[in-house]
């Protein structure tokens, strides 16, 4: 079981579709950390940030990997995903933009979580 081995996860997503096997991977680690009962955080960076706007993640396909859709609903089932402020201000994203349970927060949130006892921080 997952949850033995890791106390948290803190996942940053930092490509979209520019990069969409990293984007993929970034999306795919953190639900499957969720699924296995890691407490689990994603934060949306860069053009990431563009998967927190409702039908965006939809748009989003890579074969042979999970619907982008279905991982951003399991992260959002038992984790936390946060978009970047900047990220978020430099797309024209606001908080009434966001799909339900998606937060935007700064800098300092991610580095309280990232340097939390017990995280273990991952950037793609």
């Amino acid at each position: 079981m997952l949850r033995s081995m890791a106390r948290s996860l803190v996942v940053k997503a930092t490509a979209g579709s520019d990069a969409p096997e990293r984007c993929s991977q970034a999306f795919t680690v953190a639900a499957t950390a969720v699924a296995g009962g890691v407490p689990t955080s994603l934060w949306l960076t860069g053009e990431s940030a563009w998967f927190a706007v409702p039908g965006r993640a939809a748009e989003f396909d890579l074969p042979h990997a999970a619907p982008l859709p279905d991982l951003l609903e399991a992260i959002l089932a038992g984790g936390t995903v946060t978009v970047c402020t900047q990220c978020a201000a430099r797309r024209g994203i606001g908080p009434e933009d966001l799909l339900p349970g998606i937060r935007i927060a700064g800098a300092a949130a991610f580095v309280e979580e990232a340097l939390a006892e017990g995280a273990q921080a991952l950037v793609y």
